[in-house]
């Protein structure tokens, strides 16, 4: 078959195109000389440009002080107080080698002395400002993540149980004992059959209208309170939630059934400390990590409690018997109590980046240290010069950076709700909480195993920390919520806000983008706009968040259309079920697009000009690596052509290693003390050598 003629037009335009691409690799892969452009008479040469592609722009300055400065939390001062009184207490110090029961009493002796001795009452500021109680947390888990452990189960859930649950009565007879660890305490909710489904707790509290007394029984083994916090060992109080049943109220004298409520529940004699009678306790035994909080199970033996005892602030019940509550609803009273209780999310996520914090200080300090190799005859390069190394270290990084401006973020809205009480601000702090500790403390646990590897051998040394680190916040992804059952919650959610908006309703704070987004990022991308791919662009924060927005609103309509499809087939539960991976992708999007949004608020923020550029690169490595990393999904759907694709992997690298360049400061920014770093491979100068003295040269 012969070809077709070509017209003399495209003959014309085909030899035009080769000319200029001749032209250009000329030019391409010819050195230049340097040409004045306002003195060059030839229109066809073509003059590099310094900014072009960002390659030319001088290198980037950063003043330690002021990133200090910017990134300091408001409450710094409380936490150096903790500090140095640890600093000034050796033998309140955790070593490397400790037994688990020496663990136990070393960790009650450091919340001792931290209430008693140093001063810092943690439990006021959780009821009048949270924002320094998680700053205490935070200070508290660089000591030992134990210790932080053990004070969250003291005075955020034993303590914010009896306030949050509880009424005047309640606060009035339990709080200075609470304040003063006089009335150490436990959190009986988990059992041995039931964790996440708190609905499904099988504990009894059956009131008894002859003798005004609730009886706390557990009617099989499955319903033994089980990974109780301070029950092993110190506790001598436990909130127990149990379900209320209410005896001859139903219909035929039957016993009613409603819901789970909470119990305060005496387990230890307050003079002797001995087991009270009907209590059974015994001891969960030695864990992976969290060795210094002693986890227990109870078992109740028909315990009678006084009615006072139900911490009524959603429901209560009258000397005959008679249950009232200003909620209509089990499901209403239930979804109340649980949401007074999302203070410890709140703190999980911030304490989690905490962790991530010296993980990432440790491993970029060994890495800049540490040299291997280098090019013949020529002195070793670092280990954080090989390209490598910056693919795992320096995205993890800027996620740090992220994460630290989202969970600030978190703990505003945080204490503004327990201000205001508005329930907008609740709904959006249940979610974002929910979505901010299961994304953030996921990546928490795999990003320390990746620094352990980065520093190769030494960094498998106990007393370089990574180990006790990755044991003891691994648990940070079940307690408080599992993260997977949390994660749903944020996809019920964002499915709820998608009803809404098509119903015209109003959109709470943090899902406002779905108005926009709905609407606009649904259609088919702009088939200019998915092939651009100047550094400009990309590094656009309105291209990333748009990006990040454009895939979250994909997910969801595309679960919604298959939610509906498979409900008529396999019903609302098979559907959710076979629906699940794709729900779960969806709620980490969600999650992503408030982080980036928070990242590039922050940046904007910033009142000093070089600090504010650093973290602009930052917040661009961090953008652009998320892209990448599903670069799938934008392809997919030809979101990102395949040169845009590849810019974007370029782009990537490039940051890596320009964020590199300013490690060492973004690091030092945290500004963690020794006490807190402990690992000698993670000192900021001499690490080879306290390494040596450690080991005893």
């Amino acid at each position: 078959m012969e070809n077709p003629k070509t017209s003399p037009t495209a003959d014309h335009d085909s030899h035009r195109a080769l000319r200029r691409i001749q032209k250009l690799s000329f030019h391409l892969l010819q050195p230049l000389p340097s040409v004045d452009p306002e003195s060059s008479g030839d229109d066809n040469r073509i003059i590099p440009s310094p900014c072009v592609g960002g390659r030319g722009r001088p290198p980037l300055s950063v003043s330690r002080t002021e990133l200090v400065e910017y990134m300091k939390g408001r409450h710094r001062e409380i936490q150096e107080r903790i500090f140095k009184f640890f600093a000034s207490r050796p033998e309140l110090q955790t070593p490397v080698e400790i037994s688990t029961a020496d663990h136990r009493e070393l960790c009650m002796r450091q919340l001792t002395a931290l209430v008693r001795e140093a001063g810092i009452r943690p439990f006021r500021y959780a009821i009048e400002d949270p924002s320094v109680y998680f700053a205490i947390v935070e200070a508290a888990g660089g000591i030992d993540i134990s210790l932080a452990v053990k004070l969250g189960v003291q005075y955020s859930l034993w303590g914010g149980s009896v306030m949050n649950l509880g009424t005047k009565k309640h606060r009035e007879k339990y709080f200075e004992g609470i304040d003063n660890i006089d009335y150490p305490g436990c959190f009986a909710m988990t059992e041995l059959n039931h964790g996440s489904n708190v609905q499904g707790l099988q504990t009894t509290a059956t009131f008894d209208p002859l003798t005004d007394e609730f009886v706390i029984k557990t009617p099989n083994d499955g319903a033994i309170k089980w990974w109780i916090g301070n029950a092993a060992v110190h506790g001598k109080f436990a909130t127990v939630f149990a379900k209320l049943i209410l005896p001859l109220q139903g219909k035929g004298g039957e016993s009613v059934d409603m819901g789970v409520h909470a119990f305060i529940v005496p387990i230890r004699d307050m003079e002797t400390h001995a087991t009270l009678p009907m209590v059974e306790i015994h001891d969960c035994g030695h864990k992976v990590g969290l060795n210094g909080v002693d986890n227990g199970a109870l078992r109740f033996q028909s315990v009678r409690i006084p009615r006072d005892n139900l911490l009524n602030r959603f429901g209560d019940v009258s000397r005959d018997g008679k249950y009232t509550s200003s909620l209509p609803t089990i499901n209403k009273r239930f979804a109340a109590t649980l949401g007074e209780l999302v203070g410890g999310r709140v703190g999980l996520a911030y304490s989690s980046v905490g962790v991530l914090k010296v993980s990432v200080t440790i491993a970029v300090r060994y890495s800049l240290l540490r040299q291997q190799f280098g090019p013949p005859k020529q002195p070793e390069v670092s280990i954080l010069d090989y390209q490598s190394q910056q693919h795992k270290l320096m995205p993890m990084l800027a996620s740090t950076y992220a994460f630290h401006f989202a969970t600030l973020h978190l703990m505003d809205m945080y204490s503004e709700m327990k201000k205001s009480h508005d329930d907008d601000i609740a709904g959006d702090v249940h979610a974002l909480s929910a979505g901010l500790k299961a994304y953030v403390t996921s990546y928490t646990a795999k990003s320390i195993s990746v620094c352990r590897e980065s520093c190769g051998g030494h960094g498998y040394a106990a007393v370089n920390r990574f180990g006790v680190l990755r044991n003891d916040h691994d648990i940070f992804q079940t307690f408080e919520g599992d993260n997977t059952v949390l994660l749903q919650q944020v996809a019920g959610d964002l499915l709820k806000q998608y009803k809404s908006k098509f119903r015209g309703g109003t959109l709470t704070v943090t899902w406002n983008y779905l108005r926009e987004s709905m609407a606009s990022y649904i259609s088919q991308p702009n088939p200019v706009t998915t092939r651009w791919q100047s550094e400009d662009h990309l590094r656009d924060p309105n291209f990333q968040l748009d990006a990040f927005r454009y895939r979250t609103s994909r997910l969801l309509q595309s679960v919604v259309l298959r939610l509906r499809k498979h409900t008529k087939t396999f019903g609302g539960f098979g559907a959710w079920n076979r629906c699940l991976n794709h729900l779960l992708t969806l709620a980490e999007s969600h999650v992503e697009s408030v982080i980036l949004a928070k990242f590039i608020e922050a940046v904007q923020k910033c009142p000093d000009k070089s600090t504010g550029n650093v973290l602009k690169l930052v917040c661009d490595l961090y953008a652009l690596d998320r892209i990448w990393n599903d670069i799938g999904t934008y392809r997919n759907v030809d979101y990102v052509a395949p040169n845009k694709a590849k810019a974007i992997h370029k782009l990537v690298e490039y940051l890596s290693f320009q964020v590199k360049g300013v490690a060492q400061e973004l690091v030092d920014a945290f500004d963690l003390p020794e006490i807190v770093i402990r690992a000698p491979i993670g000192m900021a100068s001499e690490a080879y050598s306290q390494y040596t003295e450690y080991v005893g040269f």
